[in-house]
Formats: structure tokens, C-alpha cells, sequence
């Protein structure tokens, strides 16, 4: 039976961190693919302080049953104490591409 589609919210504070990160992750086989979008700004509480920060969000393409995996692996190397690690189910996904995603994450024999 397959896993559940699902995509991972993850900000890094540089591009080259994010860019590590989605290396690892792909080449883990813990994501299918992984989008850097561009430098935009995040506005949050921290510590008791709002914060403003520039970000790099990366758009992960996973499956349920990696993320533990995937979270741990994360936090092992991310820069961040508290990094933004959240997963969202795919509602409707396109046969060929929830094909394309599982054969992805598979391991070769």
C-alpha cells in the first residue's frame, strides 16, 4: 500500500543551507523533490520578541511515512534551535505524478 502524498514546509536562513538540506533529503530518498523559493521576509515571536528575518522556504515532496526520518535528519544539521518543520496532506494528486513520487523515495535493489 502506498504512503500518503505530503508536502513539508522547511525555512532556512540562507540559501546555501537550504540548498544542503534539500540535497540531503533528496539524496536520502526522503524527498522526491524539494523547491527553493526566493529570499522573502518571515515575521514571528521569539524568545518574547518579534522577530523579522529573511528566509528561504523550501517546498518538500515526501510521503507520510518518511517524516520522522525526514524531521530527524533536519534537525541534525539545521542552523535553527526551533526549525520550521510542517507537513500538510495532499488532498487530489495526479496519478502519474503520485507514481513518479513513489517510485522516487524507493530504494534501488
Amino acid at each position: 500500500m502506498r504512503s500518503e502524498p505530503i508536502v513539508v514546509f522547511i525555512t532556512a536562513p540562507t540559501r546555501e543551507e537550504a540548498a544542503r538540506l534539500a540535497e540531503l533529503l533528496v539524496g536520502a530518498r526522503l524527498a522526491a523533490c524539494v523547491q527553493i523559493l526566493p529570499e522573502m521576509e518571515s515575521v514571528y515571536r521569539w524568545e518574547g520578541q518579534i522577530e523579522r528575518q529573511a528566509e528561504f522556504l523550501m517546498l518538500v515532496k515526501s510521503t507520510r511515512d518518511k517524516f520522522e526520518k525526514l524531521e530527524r535528519e533536519v534537525r541534525a544539521i539545521h542552523s535553527y534551535e526551533t526549525p520550521e518543520i510542517v507537513a500538510v496532506p495532499v488532498s487530489e494528486i495526479s496519478d502519474t505524478y503520485l507514481k513518479w513520487l513513489g517510485e522516487s523515495l524507493q530504494h534501488s535493489s
